[in-house]
C-alpha cells in the first residue's frame, strides 16, 4: 500500500478497495491522471486507486512524475522529546534532498546536521518512506520520496536553524507539544510518520 500526498489531500494505493471518499478501480494509467486531476481540481479530499498488481500500479504512476528522493530524521534526546523545526510558518522534521552517490542514511544524517547544527546524530535504524507530490514553476510534476529514520542525540545541545534555506526555529518538542502545536501547524506526511514511529514504541 502506498499513500501519497497531493496539496494535502491523500491519494491511496493498495491492492484491495479501501473505505476513502472516493474509490477508482485500476484499468491503466488513464485511472491513475484520472485521479490526480480529481484531487487537484475538485474538492475530493481522499481517493483510493486499487487493483491486483500493486506493483504495476506504482510502476504506472512513478512514470507521470520526475522522483526526487530526500532523507531525514526523527531526532530524539534522552528527554523522549523530538526535534523539530520551523520553516515557511509551519514545523517540520529535518530532511533535504539526497546528493549523488551518497546513501540514504548518510543523506539523513547530513541533512539533519546541516538543518539543525547538531553534531554526532546517531542513527538507530530505518522508519518508512513517505511520498508527495508538487508542481515546479516550471509545471514540471514532482514526486518526493522521503526516507526516514530515527536517530538519538545525547551530546551539547548546539542546535540552531539553517536561515539559508529558510529555517527560522529549532526546538525540541514533547509528545503534548507535538499534538497541541506541531500537528495544528505541519504536514500529513509527517504527522504520518511520528504517529507510525510513536506506535512502533508502543
Amino acid at each position: 500500500m502506498y499513500k501519497v500526498f497531493v496539496n494535502e489531500k491523500k491519494l491511496l494505493l493498495s491492492k484491495h478497495p479501501e473505505e476513502l471518499e472516493k474509490k477508482l478501480g485500476y484499468e491503466n494509467y488513464t485511472t491513475l491522471e484520472i485521479a490526480l486531476d480529481l484531487l487537484e481540481n475538485t474538492s475530493v479530499q481522499e481517493l483510493n486507486v486499487y487493483g491486483e498488481n500493486l506493483d504495476e500500479i506504482w510502476q504506472e504512476f512513478q512514470k507521470l512524475f520526475r522522483i526526487i528522493e530526500a532523507a531525514g530524521g526523527l531526532v530524539n534526546n534522552p528527554e523522549g522529546k523530538i526535534l523539530f523545526i520551523r520553516r515557511l510558518g509551519k514545523w517540520d522534521l529535518p530532511k533535504g534532498k539526497m546528493e549523488k552517490g551518497e546513501s540514504r542514511e548518510e543523506s539523513a544524517v547530513r541533512e539533519i546536521e546541516e538543518e539543525t547544527g547538531l553534531s554526532d546524530v546517531e542513527l538507530v535504524q530505518f522508519i518508512n518512506t513517505t511520498y508527495h507530490i508538487y508542481v515546479e514553476r516550471n509545471g514540471e510534476k514532482i514526486l518526493k520520496c522521503t526516507h526516514w529514520f530515527e536517530m538519538n542525540f545525547d551530546g551539547e545541545d548546539t542546535s540552531k536553524p539553517q536561515i539559508e534555506e529558510g529555517i527560522t526555529e529549532v526546538a525540541w518538542k514533547t509528545t503534548s507539544e507535538i499534538e497541541n502545536e506541531v500537528f495544528p501547524s505541519t504536514f500529513k506526511n509527517i504527522k504520518l510518520i511520528v504517529k507510525e514511529f510513536w506506535d512502533s514504541k508502543k
